[in-house]
């Protein structure tokens, strides 16, 4: 009788078919392990300037805490503010004059704010943000105060051009504009509500209000779609994130819910992806079209302060303080970070330990292979990064 082959044995042939199935995920799983290790490594960044107040010891303290960094429209002029009630302009070249000489790049190069700075303006009350005016040529920045105003300042003549108090004496966290219509800003307040207002009208005339909070939580962050889309996108101490359809405002078109505290910071990646940030410890990035997290981001400490948020559209890259005074980086493909940097801090706590921590973060939204990141810190101090991506071999 003939021996029939193995092959033919049901038994062998799904075993020798299960066999394939966890070679096969072996392999997916180390070309996964292997492009995460990639990413990871893909990035080289130095820290390239430290820019300090004469004064900066030991006995520094959170009033100098910087809250804001925001490069203007050429992303060649850099805005800073916070609990000093100044807005200091920077350009970037005197931020990075190693890059106009000789001086090896890797070399860290030590300014005062007084020698760096272009000049400053002085504000009336401590802030929590300022945008850009979009097609004012860097010439308009709109900020918004723990007094719960709004104002804008030509930057040419260094004096406010507008002014609005419309939030009942409440602090105003954030402030935006529309970039299908400069004319039209918004701004978020403790006052539970995000209000529209045009800035041609002197008293800043409020075009529309909405109270995405059935309890009125503090509305943390505002931003509109920099694509030039219909959106505006609100984050909320009740932990959500709403989108508002600018044509349409009586409700939201959608609902971002996950985060498990308050919403500080929300930010376009494209069109239709946001990245949200939170006093959870974590960033979100979502899908708008169908309100689903795509990612959740873990390593910074956050858990009480805002510790700024920035996204680098070009490189995929996500930048976020953190309450243990790092910085980190997060590519926009893996949860875990890519980079991570310690600043030493001045500040002192009581327990004689170190309690300062990053608290504002900016990208520059230009190139593919190189990129610049500002931060600036609970001490005052503003640090300017280098990265440059690898060079691919195999």
């Amino acid at each position: 009788m003939k021996n029939f082959s193995s092959k033919f044995h049901p038994y062998s042939h799904q075993h020798t078919q299960e066999s394939q199935n966890q070679e096969t995920r072996k392999q997916k799983e180390t070309i996964e392990e292997e492009e995460e290790e990639r990413a990871r490594c893909e990035w080289d960044f130095s820290l390239s300037t430290i820019v300090s107040s004469s004064n900066n010891n030991n006995t520094a303290s959170i009033s100098d805490a910087l809250g804001v960094i925001e490069f203007d429209q050429t992303n060649s002029i850099i805005a800073t503010g916070g609990i000093a009630r100044k807005i200091r302009i920077y350009s970037l070249e005197s931020l990075l004059p190693h890059e106009s000489t000789s001086q090896d790049v890797h070399d860290t190069i030590f300014l005062d704010h007084a020698r760096a700075r272009d000049y400053y303006i002085c504000t009336p009350a401590k802030l929590s943000s300022f945008r850009w005016k979009p097609r004012s040529d860097g010439r308009v920045l709109g900020s918004e105060d723990y007094d719960g105003v709004v104002m804008e300042y030509n930057l040419e003549r260094r004096i406010p051009i507008f002014e609005r108090d419309e939030h009942g004496g409440r602090r105003v966290w954030s402030v935006d504009y529309s970039h299908c219509d400069p004319t039209m800003g918004a701004s978020g307040s403790d006052d539970g509500t995000m209000q529209m207002w045009d800035t041609r009208s002197e008293s800043g005339e409020c075009v529309a209000t909405v109270q995405p909070s059935v309890r009125r939580s503090a509305v943390c962050c505002v931003e509109f779609n920099p694509f030039g889309g219909p959106i505006v996108a609100i984050g909320c101490a009740d932990r959500k994130v709403y989108g508002y359809d600018l044509r349409m405002m009586a409700d939201p078109v959608f609902v971002l819910d996950g985060h498990r505290k308050t919403v500080t910071y929300i930010k376009f990646l494209d069109n239709a992806t946001l990245v949200s940030a939170s006093i959870d410890g974590c960033l979100k990035l979502w899908n708008s079209d169908n309100s689903n997290v795509i990612r959740t981001y873990h390593g910074h400490v956050n858990n009480r302060n805002f510790v700024g948020l920035s996204v680098w559209r070009n490189g995929g890259l996500l930048g976020c303080g953190s309450e243990n005074n790092k910085v980190f980086v997060y590519d926009k493909r893996w949860s875990e970070p890519v980079w991570v940097h310690e600043s030493s801090s001045p500040i002192m706590g009581k327990d004689g330990r170190g309690s300062g921590f990053v608290s504002s973060v900016c990208w520059r939204q230009v190139g593919e292979d190189q990129c610049t990141l500002v931060t600036g810190g609970s001490d005052g101090i503003l640090q300017v990064f280098r990265g440059k991506r690898k060079t691919r071999t195999g």
